[in-house]
């Protein structure tokens, strides 16, 4: 599904960020991409999502180079991918139900249709009860379950998560990562950048360590404890 080519991105001042990356993320898969901070852990997101673009190779989504995309199209491509971050954004004035159902309105997807699904969704991630909550009414976790059903909504390929549980409990860290799982069972793709190796040993799928902007391990599932 999403396959780097000797991939290097180089930003301003000649700092680079990743360097020569060759990796295939297969359909289905739950991958986990861990290293320090500053490894090149968000960039190699960033890439994913076409924020960013290679400065040497090609990134590809389903053989599809992503340095093609024409600039107008970049809101259709995305939406084959869901993302979640660290500090939810979501906005503040709107409810849990508005704020899922925001990222349909800007594709002008039918009121009724939304009015349809956006209940569907946060039913999913366990927040029917607190459509109408605004941010500040949610806890910490469920804002991120929020995030979670916003980046579930157009029903994308794939779930990119950046560090979605740098801001959580333990408790709240595990009920993200059990949804992100249960996802992943109904086969959609889950990339997770992630600091916590708690979680990451837990979740015991494939792991990829970004050092240094480069791939210094892949572990296949089972195959990598955390120590």
């Amino acid at each position: 599904m999403i396959r780097f080519d000797t991939v290097s991105k180089i930003y301003k001042g000649n700092f680079p960020a990743l360097e020569n990356i060759n990796l295939e993320i297969k359909e289905g898969e739950f991958v986990s991409i861990i290293g320090p901070s500053g490894a090149g852990k968000s960039t190699f997101l960033k890439l994913i999502y076409a924020e960013e673009m290679p400065t040497e190779g090609e990134v590809y989504f389903e053989d599809m180079p992503t340095s093609g995309i024409n600039r107008k199209k970049l809101p259709f491509y995305r939406r084959n991918i869901g993302t979640i971050f660290q500090d939810f954004k979501l906005l503040p004035r709107k409810t849990a139900f508005e704020n899922v159902a925001f990222a349909l309105e800007v594709a002008s997807v039918p009121l009724a249709e939304i009015q349809e699904d956006v209940p569907q969704i946060l039913e999913i991630v366990g927040l029917g009860d607190k459509m109408e909550k605004y941010p500040y009414q949610l806890s910490i976790g469920e804002q991120q379950r929020v995030s979670l059903a916003r980046a579930l909504i157009h029903r994308p390929k794939v779930i990119v998560a950046d560090e979605p549980t740098g801001n959580l409990d333990p408790t709240s860290s595990w009920e993200i990562v059990k949804l992100l799982l249960k996802i992943n069972k109904l086969g959609t793709t889950i990339i997770l950048a992630s600091h916590d190796k708690y979680v990451v040993d837990k979740i015991n799928k494939r792991v990829i360590v970004i050092e240094n902007g480069k791939i210094t391990g892949d572990y296949e599932q089972g195959k990598y404890k955390l120590v």
